[in-house]
C-alpha cells in the first residue's frame, strides 16, 4: 500500500473530508446578520436562546435587524449592545434553538490550520482556509478599546465574512473575525475575550472604561524612592482635566504615579489596562509621590466618554 493512503483514502482527501465537516460543524451555528445597507454579513449563535456574536462596524443601525438562521428562517433582532473599542455587537433574537457551535478549549497556536467560517447570505456557509500566524496578548486598539487577547491567521476575509468565527480543524471557535479591527488585515476576537465584553453588554449595553482625567509620561523615580518602593518608573502627571475625577480626589500637576490598588504602573498602557470597568464610581487606591514623600489618595474613578 502507498505510504500516502490509509484505507485506501489519501491523506489529503481525509483532511479535504475532515475540513468539510468542520465547516458544516460551524456552520450550523453561523448567522447572517442584516443590519447594513449593503451586502449582509456574518454572526455567530452564542446562546441556544437568541444571542447572536457579530462585529460592531458591520451594525450600522439600532433597530429593524434581521437575522437569517441556518434552517432558512428570517428572524427579527434587538440591539442588545455595542462596544466600538472592540469591534462586538452583541444581538438578541426570540428564538430557543440556536445550535452554537462548541467554543475550542485548546489555545491556537502558530501554524494551526483553520477556516474562516461566513453566512454573508442567502447562497448559505462560506469559508476559507489559512493557517495561524500571529497569536497576541492584551492589546489596547486604535478606537481605544482593550482587548485580552488576538489572534491573526492568513484566511481571506471576504466582503460579509466579518462577525463569523474562525474555527479550529474540529470545527471549534476560535473566535471573532474583524476586517476592520486590526491594521493591515483582519484580525480574531479570542472567544474567552468576547465572553468578558458580551458580560458588560448584557449587564450594561455598553464597555465602560474606566476614568482619571490626567495626562502622564513614563519617568524615573528618584533613586532612594526606587530603593525603597521596589519600583524604578513611576507616572508623572503633566495635566489634571478641571472638575475631572483626578481633580475632584486631589491629584495634582507634578505627581508621580506608583501604583494603582496596589498594582505598580510605569508605563501609560498599565494605567489604561487597570481602569477597568469594575472601578468605574469607585474609589480607586492611587499611591503616589508627592514633594519627594510616598503617600496614598483615593479617587473615585469616571467613565470614559461621560
Amino acid at each position: 500500500m502507498d505510504s500516502n493512503t490509509n484505507g485506501g483514502s489519501s491523506i489529503l482527501t481525509q483532511l479535504s473530508d475532515d475540513l468539510a465537516t468542520a465547516v458544516e460543524k460551524a456552520g450550523a451555528g453561523t448567522v447572517t446578520v442584516f443590519a447594513r445597507r449593503r451586502m449582509a454579513a456574518s454572526g455567530i449563535a452564542w446562546t441556544t436562546d437568541g444571542y447572536v456574536v457579530t462585529a460592531n462596524h458591520v451594525v450600522e443601525r439600532d433597530d429593524d435587524i434581521t437575522l437569517g438562521l441556518p434552517d432558512g428562517r428570517t428572524v427579527p433582532a434587538t440591539l442588545v449592545g455595542r462596544d466600538p473599542g472592540s469591534d462586538i455587537a452583541l444581538l438578541k433574537a426570540d428564538v430557543t434553538d440556536l445550535t452554537p457551535a462548541p467554543q475550542a478549549t485548546a489555545s491556537a497556536k502558530i501554524g494551526h490550520l483553520v477556516l474562516a467560517v461566513a453566512r454573508p447570505g442567502k447562497s448559505g456557509v462560506m469559508a476559507s482556509f489559512g493557517a495561524v500566524s500571529v497569536v497576541g496578548g492584551a492589546w489596547r486598539t486604535a478606537t481605544g478599546g482593550s482587548i485580552e487577547g488576538f489572534v491573526r491567521a492568513d484566511v481571506a476575509m471576504l466582503p460579509g465574512f466579518s462577525g463569523g468565527p474562525l474555527v479550529n480543524g474540529e470545527g471549534e471557535v476560535i473566535g471573532l473575525n474583524s476586517s476592520t479591527l486590526g491594521r493591515g488585515g483582519g484580525m480574531t476576537i479570542p472567544a474567552a475575550a468576547i465572553e468578558t465584553v458580551i458580560a458588560s453588554l448584557k449587564e450594561h449595553g455598553k464597555v465602560r472604561r474606566g476614568f482619571l482625567g490626567i495626562g502622564a509620561q513614563s519617568a524615573k523615580v528618584p533613586a532612594a524612592l526606587a530603593s525603597e518602593s521596589g519600583q524604578a518608573t513611576g507616572l508623572l502627571i503633566v495635566s489634571v482635566e478641571p472638575e475631572g475625577p483626578a481633580d475632584k480626589g486631589g491629584l495634582l500637576l507634578g505627581d508621580v504615579v506608583l501604583a494603582l490598588n496596589g498594582e505598580a504602573v510605569g508605563e501609560v498602557d498599565e494605567l489604561q489596562a487597570k481602569l477597568t470597568d469594575e472601578w468605574v464610581g469607585k474609589p480607586l487606591p492611587i499611591k503616589i509621590i508627592r514633594g519627594g514623600q510616598p503617600q496614598e489618595i483615593a479617587v473615585t474613578v469616571g467613565e470614559r466618554g461621560q
